[in-house]
């Protein structure tokens, strides 16, 4: 079963905590966030249970990072009137949906995960061998099945992430989707769409089961999708009976590929604060400029008067981030003739990496001398979180039986 997430224009992404970000965190998750939440209702949450899922024996240096993570998000431009903003911890619903979720999701399923062992391989010097470390993969489906998104931005590495939830929304709605009077339900909503959509719902359905028109199938979900007069209920019980199955009641939802982060470290490397290599979003202006002026160049450049090769120079890699066509060619054709010192490549690198970084280093600046406006916008965040888990939750107990009278 492919089913079509109704919550379509719903996204949820995380971040585990790790404390002030860096240019290779804006590049490569922020600034798709602050473009999102203008497009799609977003739920961007602190991964703070994650993070114990490797970091359990030193679990105090996760608050102070918390904040500062915070902070940077909303100096980088998220916008809580735009955007949910919330901590994982605080919503126990992603808990409990966890749970409930781990009675139903083979053990296999999370050992073939490709980071389970790719993690516990990178990190040989902690003990990862918990029930919490193979259980972060289904965590993180109850964080995105929790609020029933449509999407979920990824970068190729976690696809199989996304892959894994939707498996364990179709075993769910699998197991817990057909009530008792299904059918009877089903026939009863279609009738709610009039005669001609019901018709066409019925057609379309018909070619679907019995001759696998993958186009007819399309067809009928943009027919449900556009349905004003339908409780949530019978849509998403048209969506599974579309399908020969139950009650629709965990949507599937698809990955949205991010590009790539062509965030390079200062040597080079991918930037991470593990390299030391970084330039973090609230650098000072006369730190940010003495580390760029000690980049590595090109060693095979010894004198001024040497040509360089910008292919094996870690600055031009900065440069293809932030020039234009224009100073790009003037890089290249300066620093293969020689024309230009790496100090004069170096200068226009600096001017532009500041005036990226300065508006958000006053930002985040102000924001750290109220830390009780961030709070408040995470409680505010929370709020809302939580009244759209509750009830997923509710859907979830009662498609369970787990709602006693």
């Amino acid at each position: 079963m492919d089913t079509v997430a109704l919550q379509s224009r719903r996204i949820v992404s995380g971040m585990r905590p790790t404390g002030q970000l860096h240019l290779g965190h804006y590049h490569g998750v922020l600034k798709n966030w602050v473009k999102l939440q203008h497009e799609f209702d977003c739920f961007f949450f602190v991964a703070d249970w994650h993070a114990l899922t490797t970091h359990y024996e030193d679990s105090g240096v996760i608050e102070d990072s918390v904040w500062e993570m915070v902070i940077d998000w909303l100096a980088a431009g998220i916008e809580p009137s735009a955007a949910s903003l919330f901590l994982q911890s605080k919503v126990p619903e992603h808990a409990e949906l966890h749970l409930l979720l781990s009675m139903m999701t083979p053990l296999s399923w999370l050992e073939r995960v490709p980071t389970y062992k790719d993690q516990q391989e990178k990190l040989k010097e902690k003990d990862l061998s918990t029930y919490g470390f193979l259980g972060y993969p289904l965590l993180q489906s109850a964080d995105i099945l929790i609020y029933r998104a449509g999407q979920v931005p990824v970068g190729e590495d976690q696809v199989a992430h996304v892959e894994l939830t939707r498996e364990v929304a179709r075993r769910f709605n699998h197991l817990y989707g057909r009530e008792k009077d299904f059918e009877e339900k089903a026939t009863a909503a279609i009738k709610k769409m009039g005669k001609k959509n019901a018709k066409l719902y019925n057609n379309l359905r018909k070619s679907y089961q019995e001759q696998g028109d993958a186009e007819a199938l399309a067809t009928a979900r943009e027919l449900l999708k556009n349905q004003q007069n339908l409780a949530l209920g019978d849509m998403e019980r048209l969506f599974g009976y579309l399908e020969g199955a139950g009650k629709v009641i965990l949507p599937e939802p698809t990955s949205l590929l991010t590009p790539a982060s062509k965030m390079p470290g200062l040597d080079g490397q991918k930037m991470s604060k593990s390299y030391g290599n970084t330039i973090s979003l609230r650098e000072p202006e006369d730190s940010l400029a003495d580390k760029i002026k000690r980049m590595p160049t090109d060693t095979n450049r010894v004198r001024r008067s040497d040509p360089g090769d910008p292919d094996r120079c870690p600055v031009w890699q900065l440069h293809e981030v932030y020039a234009d066509e224009d100073q790009k060619q003037w890089v290249q054709e300066g620093c293969r003739s020689a024309g230009i010192g790496c100090l004069d490549c170096k200068g226009p690198l600096i001017d532009a990496v500041s005036a990226e970084l300065r508006p958000m280093r006053e930002r985040a600046n102000d924001l750290s001398e109220h830390p009780e406006d961030v709070r408040r916008i995470i409680d505010d965040g929370t709020a809302k979180a939580r009244e759209v888990a509750q009830e997923t939750l509710t859907e979830v107990r009662t498609a369970m039986g787990l709602t006693y009278k």
